[in-house]
């Protein structure tokens, strides 16, 4: 008999978090996961941790744990980059990842095919082919210099469930066609614009995107011509999944924060994600001599640019102070857009960046994210005039280019409700013992395929423990034993459409 070790009720009885999310309104939900992420930022050791577990009953450890970590490990050596993790949009190790992946349905009974954009998927059609599908997955991409979990661990852990399934003689009496699909891009790093994989299924990649280009002023037209993937109006089209054909779409995912570490569990149900937008801004100047024009006659772009980057972050710290809403606003609008809007300027290029030239152009990005959609217009709107005053002040040109936008999505309840009595079967399963407390429920900060696919159908998502809530970072980590428990979870999930 396994036995679990808990958190001391004594330790945090002011505060039991997961009490509160369970039972406070959606918008207190995310001030309280916001307070608690900056309170409990720092490395805690998991009070949820399992001893003793032997090969219990339906825990299957050696395909939902050893062979799932395996697999992540070696899905995270296949990399473009020497000594790092990269992986992006069609490039030679996102291709390698992809055939990798489905070798990997194919184990577990799975028919494969890669279509018109990269996304590689494997379906299972159980005794109703004609039924709504489940979709599952997410996506195979990185970010430069990554972690393995990112992404990875949704497609393995549901792999590895449905390959239990198969060993078990039970993947045929499924009720309804169950869809795992690698997502070829999420994180939008070569083409600045997230989810063209899932967008491109759900039906809201627009044609004109297939013209967007990257640095090297390649098309995504033309990355997956180079790869023969031929790519047309008509196949992008044919791509979107009709969403009478759907029942719904379930993610896995690493948390990416700290709260579960913080409370002591491996797993929480999303209540919902973050919108986001992504904005380029360009500044542009007079490029002179570093030594010969006076500081009084100077146009300098990066000096507007410095201006205008603290800026932001004084308007995304306290965003009461600069904006101001009329009647047709809720009371909450302010505080829950407090609570949870983060802005982050994470890229910069000058020209001709040279340490003796004043620049003559200057762009940067900005990354905003808020639950509160009509509080992040608000915010776009009032930084977008303080860039033009700035500008203007300076005598510097500017543009702003809207390069992706994203809504608040709320969760299904009915998914989120089964996920959560899956999240408690797994975890028994896994312990040999009741579970007391409540699975905790949490609001997503980060951007997820879910976000594409709630255009389709409607989405749930169970998070998963990472340590420290570090992500997109080689240190991201999650326990062999949390792999275990998202993959014995998602199992539960499958067996109620068996």
């Amino acid at each position: 008999m396994a036995t679990v070790t808990r958190v001391d009720k004594r330790t945090y009885s002011a505060i039991n978090p997961t009490s509160i999310f369970t039972s406070c309104s959606f918008h207190d939900s995310v001030v309280l996961v916001s307070y608690l992420v900056l309170l409990f930022s720092s490395t805690i050791t998991p009070s949820f941790g399992v001893s003793g577990v032997g090969e219990e009953s339906g825990s299957y450890p050696e395909i939902l744990r050893d062979e799932a970590v395996a697999r992540l490990h070696q899905l995270g050596r296949v990399s473009d980059g020497d000594g790092y993790l990269e992986r992006t949009f069609m490039s030679p190790a996102a291709l390698r990842a992809g055939n990798l992946i489905r070798e990997w349905m194919e184990d577990a009974g799975l028919r494969t095919w890669v279509d018109c954009l990269g996304n590689v998927h494997g379906r299972v059609e159980g005794r109703n082919a004609s039924a709504e599908a489940l979709l599952m997955g997410s996506h195979l991409d990185t970010v430069v210099d990554g972690g393995k979990f990112d992404g990875a661990l949704g497609i393995v852990s549901v792999l590895s469930a449905l390959k239990v399934l198969k060993v078990n003689g039970k993947l045929g009496e499924l009720s309804r066609p169950v869809e795992v699909i690698a997502f070829s891009d999420e994180e939008g790093v070569r083409y600045q614009s997230t989810f063209l994989g899932s967008a491109a299924v759900a039906g809201i990649l627009p044609v004109s995107a297939l013209k967007i280009s990257d640095k090297s002023d390649v098309t995504i037209e033309d990355a997956l011509k180079k790869n023969s993937i031929e790519i047309t109006e008509e196949h992008l089209l044919q791509l979107k999944y009709d969403p009478k054909s759907v029942w719904g779409y379930v993610e896995i995912h690493i948390e990416q924060g700290p709260v579960l570490e913080w409370v002591g569990f491996p797993l929480a149900v999303v209540e919902g994600i973050a919108g986001q937008t992504r904005i380029k801004v360009t500044m542009r100047g007079s490029q002179g001599h570093a030594g010969t024009v006076p500081m009084s006659m100077r146009h300098d772009p990066m000096a507007a640019a410095a201006e205008a980057i603290y800026s932001l972050e004084s308007l995304c710290k306290s965003p009461q102070d600069f904006l101001s809403f009329d009647g047709h606003c809720k009371s909450f609008s302010m505080e829950s857009l407090s609570a949870s809007l983060v802005c982050t300027v994470g890229e910069i290029s000058t020209w001709p960046s040279a340490s003796n030239v004043i620049p003559g152009q200057v762009t940067f990005t900005v990354d905003l994210r808020t639950i509160d959609d009509m509080g992040r217009e608000a915010v776009v709107y009032e930084f977008s005039n303080q860039v033009y005053k700035i500008c203007d002040r300076r005598s510097v040109s500017c543009t702003i280019d809207r390069k992706h936008d994203a809504g608040a999505v709320i969760c299904d309840s009915e998914l989120s409700s089964k996920l959560k009595s899956a999240a408690y079967i797994g975890l028994k399963r896994m312990t040999g013992a009741d579970i007391e407390d409540e699975i905790p429920v949490l609001m997503s900060g980060a951007g997820h395929d879910a976000m594409a696919l709630s255009h389709l159908t409607k989405v749930g998502m169970l998070f998963v423990r990472c340590r420290g809530g570090i992500s997109h970072s080689p240190e991201e980590h999650v326990l062999d034993d949390d792999v275990w428990a998202s993959g014995l979870a998602i199992l539960a999930f499958i067996e109620t459409q068996l």
